[in-house]
């Protein structure tokens, strides 16, 4: 599983590829849109042996479909479910490691974004009108609980094969075993409107951190990647005035990330093992007060 050891004398390898991913399988939530879709197909390209592509939306069947007729071999395994769904995210490791193996990379990028103030006065009544706890609740359950979860369960999988072949702690002549990418965003820095959103991204900052600490036993490395405002069916939903007013001008790219870049970013973060902590890939997005 690992990639390319260090020289012994502190010398480049001219012959670095960084992790050897074709032994490895990853489970990616959200896969059939958006940075999730986009992630599935990076992983591929760069020979990942399978993807787990996981999704609410029915359409994850027809992506799969197609992206191994593409590709001319049996890479994408579609999973069509809610990724709040404890049984169904039990079911899916337990589906992989019968067919593939363990699985041994994730990218939980399913996600929601529920906009609106905090607090406001409803000008009719008086009344202060607070953001509804149901709609909190469930932006958390989505974005929060449901990517740590996955991220656990991937670790737990890698832990597992571990035990079976008779290993115990980690071993850094092994190499790499395993890779955690959470999906963060510039709105755990704070965002009008996203008290909600902003809450649970700001979460996996702290669930990442954790996870570098604890998985790195069983040899698995934890990372996050903070996109910007990336041309995603999430975003466009926010309606091409607000991003033409509120988002592109404070851009210095002057323009919304593809999904590409961020996969693009994503695989290179899983790719090479000294990339660690946090990784802002936001089109240089600087927010007026």
């Amino acid at each position: 599983m690992s990639g390319n050891a260090p020289q012994p004398n502190g010398e480049p390898s001219w012959t670095f590829r960084g992790l050897d991913l074709s032994a490895m399988t990853a489970v990616v939530t959200g896969a059939s849109r958006g940075i999730g879709r986009a992630t599935s197909i990076a992983l591929a390209r760069a020979g990942i042996k399978a993807v787990a592509a996981v999704d609410l939306l029915p359409e994850v069947s027809a992506f799969a479909a197609d992206g191994n007729r593409r590709l001319k071999r049996e890479v994408f395994l579609p999973f069509q479910g809610d990724v709040t769904n404890a049984d169904f995210r039990r079911s899916v490791f337990a589906t992989l490691e019968a067919k593939v193996g363990p699985a041994s990379i994730c990218v939980p990028a399913a996600g929601v974004v529920r906009d609106k103030l905090a607090a406001k006065i409803d000008k009719a009544t008086g009344q202060a009108v607070l953001y509804p706890e149901d709609e909190f609740h469930r932006v958390l359950e989505i974005d929060l609980v449901a990517p740590i979860y996955w991220a656990l369960e991937t670790i737990a999988s890698v832990a597992r094969d571990r035990h079976r072949r008779g290993l115990g702690r980690w071993n850094p002549d092994e190499g790499v075993q395993g890779v955690v990418i959470f999906i963060g965003s510039v709105s755990s820095a704070g965002n009008k409107g996203q008290i909600a959103y902003a809450s649970a991204k700001a979460g996996l900052e702290g669930a990442q951190a954790t996870l570098a600490t604890e998985a790195i036993f069983f040899g698995v490395r934890s990372a996050i990647i903070h996109p910007g405002y990336t041309d995603t069916a999430m975003v466009r939903a926010l309606g091409e005035d607000f991003i033409a007013e509120h988002i592109i001008p404070q851009t210095q790219l002057g323009r919304l990330i593809l999904p590409e870049e961020i996969a693009d970013a994503i695989v290179f973060m899983i790719r090479n093992a000294a990339v660690s902590g946090q990784l802002w890939a936001d089109a240089g997005w600087h927010p007026t007060a």
